[in-house]
C-alpha cells in the first residue's frame, strides 16, 4: 500500500501514514491520522469487529521503510554518497554508491518517464524475490539535497532543457558485485548462454512472471562474473521491472506473445507445464496478504496521479494468479511456437 505524507511541508520520507483500500476484509487494514498529534490510527477487520490502534507516528513510518517485504527479507534504506556514472535507459538511471558499501542502479522519483516507474520496480522486484527468482535486490535509497548541489550535471535531458534531480527516496536495485571487479554484460553468444548457471530457474519462471505481472517490455537481464574467472561461467539476474502492470497504466492488456525472450534456446528444456515449475505454483498459492505485503512502503508520491489505484492493483494481482496456466497454453499455440520441444 502508498503510505501518504501528512502535509506539503514533510521531507519525502517524513510523516506517512497509510491509504489504500482491502483486498481481503479480514486480512487488510485501512489506516488514518489520529485525533493525537503525531501518531497514526490503523484500522483492522477481525472477526470480533473492527479493532483500532494507535501508535507513534514515526514508528510506523520506520515500519513502512524497513518491513519484511513479504519473505524478501527486510529492504535497505541506504544513503547515496556518490554518483558514479549514468547508465542506459528511459529513465535515465545512474549508478550510486551507498552508505552501506554497496553500490546502486537508482531510478529517480522525477524521471522522464512517470513516477510509477519506481513503484513497479519495487513491486515487482519483492514479488519475484517471494517465489525465488533471481532478481536484483531493491533498496530505498535516500538521496540529499547537498549531494545534488555539490554536481550541477546531474539533471535529467527532456527534449530540449535539462531538468534537476530532485532529492528524496528513490529506487535502487543493487549493482551485483563491486563494479570495478565485476563483468555486467546484457548479449551472450549462444555457446555462452547455454552455460549460464541458473538459466532454466531464471528465464522459465520469468517467463511465468512476465504472464502475471503484465510486463509490456521485453524481459531484461544482466549476466555477470568475477572480472578474475576469466572461463567460468556466468550468472542470469532479472532486472528493469519497470514495465510491469503495463507500464504506468496499471492495466492488463494480455498477449499470447508478452514475457517471451527473443533468444528460443532458453526454452529448449521445456516439455510441458510441469518445467515452468516450482515458480508457477509458488505464484499460484500466494496469499493475499503476501501479495499486499510486498507494497509495503512504497511512497504515495511513486503512486501519482492516483495513489489509491496501487489496491486496485494488488486485488487484480491476486486474482491473475488462476490465469496463468491458459496463459502458458495461449502462448505455447501461438503462431510464434515458442515452446518446440513441448509435444
Amino acid at each position: 500500500m502508498c503510505y501518504r505524507e501528512t502535509s506539503s511541508t514533510d521531507s519525502p520520507d517524513e510523516g506517512r501514514n497509510g491509504t489504500a483500500g482491502s483486498i481481503e476484509e479480514e486480512r487488510f487494514g485501512r489506516r488514518g491520522l489520529c485525533a493525537r498529534e503525531g501518531w497514526v490510527c490503523q484500522g483492522y477487520m477481525s472477526s470480533t469487529g473492527a479493532i483500532r490502534l494507535c501508535r507513534d507516528q514515526e514508528a510506523v513510518r520506520q515500519d513502512s521503510l524497513t518491513a519484511d517485504s513479504a519473505g524478501g527479507g527486510v529492504t535497505p534504506r541506504v544513503q547515496a554518497l556518490e554518483f558514479v556514472r549514468q547508465m542506459r535507459g528511459a529513465s535515465q538511471p545512474w549508478l550510486v554508491r551507498c552508505a552501506d558499501g554497496g553500490s546502486y542502479v537508482v531510478k529517480f522519483r522525477n524521471n522522464p518517464q512517470h513516477a510509477r516507474v519506481l513503484a513497479n520496480e519495487m513491486l515487482a522486484s519483492h514479488l519475484a524475490q517471494l517465489v525465488g527468482l533471481p532478481v536484483a535486490a531493491p533498496a530505498f535509497v535516500e538521496v540529499f539535497p547537498s549531494l545534488l548541489l555539490s554536481n550541477s550535471q546531474l539533471a535529467f535531458d527532456v527534449g530540449e532543457r535539462r531538468e534537476p534531480i530532485l532529492p528524496g527516496i528513490q529506487f535502487g536495485s543493487r549493482f551485483p558485485g563491486v563494479p570495478s571487479e565485476t563483468l555486467v554484460v546484457d548479449f551472450l553468444p549462444d555457446r555462452l548462454l547455454r552455460r549460464v548457471k541458473n538459466l532454466d530457474a531464471a528465464f522459465l519462471g520469468a517467463f511465468v512472471f512476465d504472464k502475471w505481472t503484465c510486463n509490456c517490455d521485453g524481459r531484461q537481464v544482466i549476466f555477470h562474473r568475477a572480472v578474475n574467472e576469466e572461463g567460468s561461467s556466468y550468472s542470469v539476474t532479472l532486472i528493469d521491472q519497470g514495465f510491469c502492470f503495463n507500464d504506468g497504466d496499471w492495466t492488463f492488456p494480455d498477449s499470447p506473445l508478452r514475457g517471451l525472450y527473443p533468444r528460443r534456446l532458453v526454452y529448449e528444456k521445456v516439455r510441458g507445464m510441469e518445467s515452468f515449475e516450482p515458480f508457477l505454483s509458488r505464484i499460484e498459492n500466494l496469499s493475499a496478504g503476501e501479495v499486499e505485503a510486498s507494497s509495503y512502503g512504497i511512497p504515495a508520491t511513486w503512486c501519482e496521479p492516483e495513489p489509491d489505484d496501487l489496491a486496485r492493483l494488488l486485488e487484480a494481482l491476486y486474482a491473475r494468479r488462476r490465469i496463468l496456466r491458459q496463459a502458458i497454453i495461449d502462448a505455447k499455440n501461438s503462431a510464434l511456437a515458442p515452446f518446440p520441444n513441448w509435444a
